[in-house]
């Protein structure tokens, strides 16, 4: 039984240095939130199990290729041999912007279905991680998306979910009609400050929002805020944490590691402060890096940062 199961769509991510307009060369990578928390956990030697479509063609085989290396289980993944994979352009627009375009429409990811998932929570796992995303891609993965919610929770086993609103797949009013109802299936919601409105009164603030995913049975919510750290709310009350100062580089993929050191945490028993550094550390990590998930640690690699002072060499 694994640590962690998720589920979702894994991407070919294809990274500009400069505009997309203007040509150049393209960086492959291996994308998608879900996939990204499944490598951070298992680079730190947890068992992390990924489910999803994924096509036959060569891009297809890039993708399992690549979350085989890293440790992940894709044994219950379904091919798709009439599906593409899907595909995400980034360009470093200016050094402080990054812009994304998605290639994804019809794509063997966005045609999952509740079959799909059936006999991998079956199995159980110690907790099931889902995001916003996976229920924007089509109806069918929506219905899948609800589905694994309300039978983990039927179950016993402990959902959590990370809003992760993307505005290019659908507006703040429809995913606040799918999110605020799925929040109620799970024990932990992971949200930026600018997305809790998805899961609660858009009227609301953090207090407001925070004590009525608490009344649902939510168990914890944390607040992502970017450069200022974040916060962790718990009916005990409320931990902040700030960030390890490092050279940004690369700040896509920030969310999902940070998401991945909490749920480390928690599988290795710390305390709320203890999770909290942890998933510190790895947006730190995942920010000082190009790539998705290209710069997780291994869990030797955890205390690299404490103490480290910009330009340090390891000799």
């Amino acid at each position: 039984m694994p640590d962690l199961l998720t589920f979702g769509e894994s991407m070919v991510s294809l990274r500009a240095d400069g505009p997309l307009a203007a040509g150049g060369a393209l960086r492959m990578h291996l994308a998608g939130a879900e996939s990204n928390v499944a490598v951070g956990l298992a680079r730190l030697g947890h068992r992390a199990a990924w489910v999803g479509r994924v096509s036959t063609d060569e891009l297809g085989e890039y993708l399992l290729r690549q979350l085989r290396a890293e440790g992940v289980d894709v044994d219950a993944v379904a091919r798709d041999a009439d599906r593409p994979t899907g595909l995400m352009f980034l360009e470093q627009r200016t050094a402080d912007l990054t812009r994304v375009q998605y290639h994804r429409a019809g794509s063997a990811g966005s045609a999952l279905r509740v079959d799909d998932l059936r006999a991998s929570l079956a199995a159980g796992a110690r907790m099931l991680h889902l995001t916003g995303i996976t229920p924007a891609l089509s109806e069918t993965a929506r219905a899948a998306t609800r589905w694994a919610a309300e039978t983990a929770a039927e179950a016993g086993i402990p959902v959590c979910l990370d809003v992760n609103y993307r505005a290019r797949l659908w507006s703040r009013d429809a995913a606040r009609e799918v999110l605020t109802p799925l929040a109620g299936y799970a024990s932990i919601v992971v949200a930026s400050a600018d997305e809790l409105d998805l899961v609660g009164d858009p009227g609301a603030d953090e207090a407001a929002t925070v004590a009525g995913l608490f009344r649902r049975g939510v168990r914890t919510v944390l607040v992502k805020l970017g450069g200022d750290g974040a916060r962790a709310h718990t009916p005990a009350g409320v931990e902040s944490v700030g960030v390890l100062a490092v050279t940004p580089v690369d700040t896509v993929g920030a969310g999902d590691a940070f998401t991945a050191g909490y749920l480390s945490g928690l599988f290795d028993g710390l305390d709320l402060a203890g999770r909290l550094r942890r998933a510190a550390a790895l947006g730190a990590f995942a920010v000082s890096t190009r790539g998705d998930c290209e710069g997780l640690p291994r869990r030797a690699e955890l205390s690299l940062l404490d103490g480290h002072e910009a330009g340090s060499v390891l000799r």
